[in-house]
């Protein structure tokens, strides 16, 4: 069976990123393949400061929860990026969890769920432009939920129906692309 990572990348207390993450393994919980969920705040990835550089680690880490962070990262044929917005670009924690492994994530397709402001459409397109240096695919349709408005009523997380359309749309081109 097929397994897909859902990467939530928020680390901040009271995170509506929590909530978006539970979303998205809702929606997928009657699907084919088996989705988890990589939650950042379950690994207690360090900086990245290892001397050797992680494409050149063979997936071989001094650290022990990086170790732990890529076994449940190297488990998945496919990822779901749960992703804030933060100053018009991508959360620093998620990007040093991501620099913190290499052939891990390589050539895997990912879909996107960005949230922010306006969507999290600028981290998701600075996230596009990440992934493709190690030949991951990233899925076109995507899915953008503004946390200030439409998708959050009295400080709880309320899709509308067309973002569970857009979601939908994502997870089916993802698991397409993984065949």
């Amino acid at each position: 069976m097929t397994t897909i990572g859902v990467f939530l990348g928020s680390l901040r207390s009271g995170r509506i990123g929590e909530h978006i993450g539970a979303w998205v393994m809702d929606a997928a919980a009657e699907r084919d393949a088996d989705y988890r969920l990589l939650d950042l705040a379950d690994f207690d990835v360090p900086h990245l400061v290892a001397e050797v550089v992680p494409g050149a680690a063979n997936k071989q880490y001094d650290d022990p929860a990086v170790t732990a962070w890529s076994e449940a990262v190297d488990a998945c044929d496919g990822f779901v990026f749960v992703t804030p917005e933060y100053n018009h670009s991508i959360p620093g924690t998620m990007k040093n969890a991501f620099d913190s492994l290499f052939g891990e994530w390589a050539g895997k397709p990912v879909a996107f769920v960005g949230y922010g402001a306006d969507g999290g459409v600028r981290a998701v397109e600075h996230w596009r432009q990440i992934v493709a240096n190690l030949s991951m695919r990233g899925i076109r349709n995507q899915v953008a939920l503004n946390i200030f408005g439409e998708d959050v009523e009295d400080g709880e997380l309320a899709p509308r129906e067309h973002k569970l359309a857009a979601l939908t749309r994502a997870l089916d081109d993802l698991e397409a692309e993984l065949g």
